[in-house]
């Protein structure tokens, strides 16, 4: 079931999830500076995921909302934002991810829902479950780079989808979203990667620089 938005104000955690979702998008979306490589860990999907979740967009009529979709190439999960990194730490950044090994484990697709701030949906999200085993992953990746990099306290695995310009139709728009079915296909998490976020006229592009427990 998706959240309509007007129980959120009630549940201090989630308000606080919402706050570092929407600003871990935001440092995303302007931190970048001459001289550095823009960097961010985590998950490439299988592309018969991308193909499952690109089909979510297909079923939101743009005559009701305004929607900026991510692209079915960037489809992934962030493990760990990293910001503008200087290249004289890069090397150490991969010397201390080498060392995190772990055993291969499956996941699937879970529910579609929304993060809403201030009455408002701004982000298009799905769960992928089980998060125990992805969140185990996320946090030996914080413990290596603790002495580089903030502890990501408020952690929670999630696909997003599509960031959300304008609302036409709120009523419609809500019942929309509590309509669609993702599948819930399953996937295997065998390896994760660090990746280059290249801003281009036509926006972010993501470039693998190294993958981890090959």
């Amino acid at each position: 079931m998706v959240n309509d938005g007007r129980s959120i104000n009630y549940d201090p955690f989630y308000n606080k999830f919402v706050c570092y979702i929407l600003g871990s998008i935001w440092r995303e979306e302007i931190e970048t500076k001459s001289g550095k490589m823009r960097l961010f860990i985590g998950l490439i999907l299988p592309s018969k995921i991308r193909d499952e979740l690109f089909k979510v967009h297909k079923k939101i009529s743009p005559d009701i909302s305004k929607i900026k979709w991510i692209s079915k190439k960037n489809l992934h999960l962030t493990l760990k934002f990293l910001g503008d990194v200087e290249k004289d730490v890069l090397s150490l950044i991969i010397k201390k991810l080498n060392k995190i090994k772990f055993d291969p484990f499956e996941v699937r697709l879970g529910n579609l829902n929304f993060f809403a701030k201030n009455g408002y949906v701004k982000i298009i999200w799905t769960e992928i479950i089980p998060k125990k085993e992805i969140i185990k992953l996320q946090q030996k990746i914080d413990q290596e780079l603790l002495d580089i990099f903030k502890f990501d306290q408020n952690f929670s695995p999630h696909l997003t989808l599509g960031r959300v310009k304008k609302i036409k139709k709120k009523e419609k728009f809500t019942k929309m979203l509590n309509d669609i079915k993702i599948s819930n296909a399953q996937f295997k998490i065998n390896n994760f990667y660090l990746i280059e976020s290249k801003l281009t006229k036509d926006g972010s592009n993501y470039v693998i620089f190294k993958e981890f427990n090959k």
